[in-house]
């Protein structure tokens, strides 16, 4: 297991605090919902992570055309909503519930 300079909280982001991306995000999530019985079927990766191998050169053509693929944050605390009520999407996502 990796280690992290700072404790994982709730508010920790999978992508930005703890650099899931790409294939790894989809293992993580798929390992999640069969760990926890989440129904995963109308969650967006695309919307969340980072496609694997986006180096660089993609980021800053991205920045300077003001198109970001990528457009929501998934912390840690999303993943626990989602497993307490058995299914991951925008509606649990965006709920102020918890």
């Amino acid at each position: 297991m990796g280690k992290y300079k700072t404790p994982i909280l709730r508010t920790t982001y999978l992508e930005e605090d703890l650099g899931v991306i790409g294939d790894d995000a989809v293992e993580l999530l798929l390992e999640y919902g069969q760990k926890f019985n989440v129904d995963m079927s109308r969650f967006n990766v695309s919307k969340y992570f980072t496609p694997e191998g986006d180096t660089i050169l993609p980021s800053l053509i991205r920045s300077f055309s003001k198109k970001e693929e990528k457009s929501a944050m998934l912390t840690v605390g999303d993943l626990e909503k989602g497993a307490i009520i058995g299914y991951l999407d925008e509606d649990v996502i965006n709920s102020s519930k918890m």
